[in-house]
């Protein structure tokens, strides 16, 4: 497979999970977190580090839009739910552990 066919297939991947993600908004970002170490954010982070890297100038919302399919607190106040204190502290450790740091919002600190 040559590189140009490999990161067509690469593209067509991803748009296809935030295709999958945005019909699965029951599925919290939490969960995907305390579950697989990775979230929505988290996949807006690596979309801007990456066009950050390229010499596009994009910040975190325009990321989490172009993830979330609309603004970030339109999707948190349609989609989001208060998390169990048990979902913090699975998420505190996963956040540490994937992300780095204590996580936002946490006892530990953050943003």
């Amino acid at each position: 497979m040559n590189e140009q066919t490999r990161i067509e297939l690469e593209a067509a991947a991803f748009r296809t999970l935030l295709e999958h993600l945005d019909k699965r908004r029951d599925v919290q970002n939490i969960d995907m977190m305390n579950l697989t170490g990775f979230c929505r954010n988290c996949l807006s982070r690596w979309y801007q580090e990456a066009a950050n890297a390229r010499g596009i100038d994009m910040d975190k919302e325009e990321a989490r839009e172009i993830v979330y399919g609309m603004p970030y607190d339109q999707w948190k106040a349609e989609n989001q739910t208060e998390a169990s204190p048990e979902q913090q502290k699975a998420f505190d450790k996963s956040f540490a552990e994937n992300v780095g740091g204590p996580a936002p919002g946490s006892s530990g600190g953050g943003a």
